[in-house]
């Protein structure tokens, strides 16, 4: 069962524009029971047979007309009969000329003939609630939309195709195992001599489970990272290169470059893409003592973005002292510190050596552009992105992480509870709380009209 305001979104039919104007071609969709015979009230088709009585997956070529009569544009409808389309409804496709104007028009003229214009999500929301897709695989459709580098595009694609379902259908089909063996149990109370479940291989089922589930959430610190890009702050005191090296990585003028010390007094962020990955560099406020308040505030937002970033370059133009390297090591514990010597155009001072800091070390010239394919590959290799293909689970969803999280509590509480012998209503009772917040990833069980509402709203209008 679906909540009424739901389920009454499918009772109209549906158009929208699936193409951005402005290409050569544009395409209008439409879905719903009426589609195909709302098409046919603005199309008039070339062929003997109306489109009323066309076959599913055909293609018909006419021209669209306005209510008063009038040829809008040549076109080719396709035609899809339940269940057979993206949405599961009976749906149309208009191929049209790419003119705003036109796709307007033609937009205007099924609206006329008795369309409504489609939500934001819409027709992901109705492929959703027909069967077509899982919620999760509905959501992947906006990060397939939304990717801008290879390995978001590969991460979406995969959970499109249902690779993070099917993991999820495993653990839920052991977890319903277990669960069944402990409610046969309860139901046979009367004789607490009968154990249908052994409880060493629940226990090692159990842990078997949470480490599957620990393993998808330690996932969404390289999923989040490859769908908002890695973060890598570019610190170092004045004048030393930064801004310089920040404009060389993003290939273009990004930031002020001046010998002044102090120029730059905020955060500068910007992407790039690196091997298919997006890095997000940010350049900081030097680091040096200031009675200047507004630089002041500039460098404590440094240490901020230092403290967020998952990659430090630690840029000098001069061997840094074991104090500084001791200090910079403590501030960037647990993250990867690459420390880059420039202006290696202008000295011929001694080799860069920092004894065995254990952290990387790379000498360039920003100014001209010297040994920065090197950087790259140790900014690339320091991300530690695992290879990422069609069939890479990953997750990249705050909503999923947060499931998971709740999952995995419950199922640690199973696996206490059954290292103390406690009875199997309880272990029971956290199983199923395991179970309703997996279901609440692929949208399994009953979910509130909020979350459908909050997932599909961030959707194009046109899917």
């Amino acid at each position: 069962m679906i909540f009424d305001t739901i389920s009454s979104i499918s009772t109209d039919t549906i158009t929208a524009l699936a193409t951005q104007p402005g290409g050569a071609i544009g395409v209008v969709r439409v879905s719903g029971s009426k589609a195909i015979e709302l098409t046919e009230k603005v199309f008039r088709g070339v062929g003997k047979k109306p489109l009323h009585e066309a076959k599913g997956n055909t293609l018909h070529y006419g021209e669209i007309v306005g209510k008063d009569g009038k040829e809008i544009d040549d076109v080719l409808v396709s035609v899809f009969r339940a269940p057979h389309s993206y949405t599961g409804e009976d749906s149309t496709e208009i191929s049209c000329h790419g003119s705003a104007y036109v796709l307007n028009q033609v937009v205007k003229a099924l609206i006329d003939a008795g369309c409504r214009q489609a939500r934001p999500g819409e027709y992901t929301q109705r492929a959703y609630l027909n069967g077509k897709m899982d919620l999760s695989q509905a959501e992947a459709v906006a990060d397939l939309i939304a990717a801008t580098n290879r390995a978001s595009h590969q991460v979406a694609l995969s959970q499109l195709k249902g690779h993070f379902s099917s993991e999820l259908s495993k653990l839920r089909d052991q977890l319903l195992k277990m669960t069944s063996l402990l409610e046969l149990e309860l139901d046979f109370s009367d004789h607490e001599e009968l154990e249908f479940a052994d409880r060493g291989q629940l226990k090692a089922l159990a842990e078997t489970i949470h480490e599957r589930i620990s393993v998808l959430i330690k996932s969404f610190e390289t999923g989040n990272a490859l769908k908002r890009g890695v973060p890598v702050a570019i610190i170092g005191k004045t004048n030393v290169g930064k801004s310089t090296l920040l404009n060389c990585l993003l290939h273009e003028e990004k930031a002020i470059v001046s010998n002044i010390h102090g120029t730059t007094r905020d955060v500068i962020e910007d992407t790039t893409e690196i091997q298919g990955i997006t890095f997000r560099f940010i350049d900081t406020a030097g680091l040096r003592n200031t009675d200047d308040q507004v630089e002041q505030l500039g460098i404590e937002r440094s240490y901020k973005k230092l403290a967020e970033a998952r990659i430090i370059l630690w840029v000098v133009d001069a061997t840094p002292s074991l104090s500084e390297l001791s200090d910079m090591q403590a501030r960037c514990e647990g993250k990867s510190l690459i420390l880059v010597r420039n202006k290696v155009d202008e000295t011929t001072a001694e080799e860069l050596s920092v004894g065995d800091s254990h952290c990387q070390i790379v000498s360039i010239s920003a100014k001209y552009k010297r040994n920065i394919d090197q950087l790259e590959q140790l900014i690339y290799a320091s991300a530690n992105i695992p290879e990422i293909n069609e069939n890479s689970v990953i997750i990249t969803s705050v909503r999923h992480y947060e499931a998971l999280t709740r999952a995995d509590e419950s199922i640690l509480r199973v696996i206490d509870a059954l290292s103390m012998s406690l009875s199997g209503d309880l272990i029971s009772e956290d199983l199923r709380i395991c179970l309703d917040e997996l279901a609440d990833i692929t949208g399994g069980q009953i979910t509130p009209n909020e979350v459908l509402g909050n997932i599909f709203k961030h959707f194009c209008i046109g899917k």
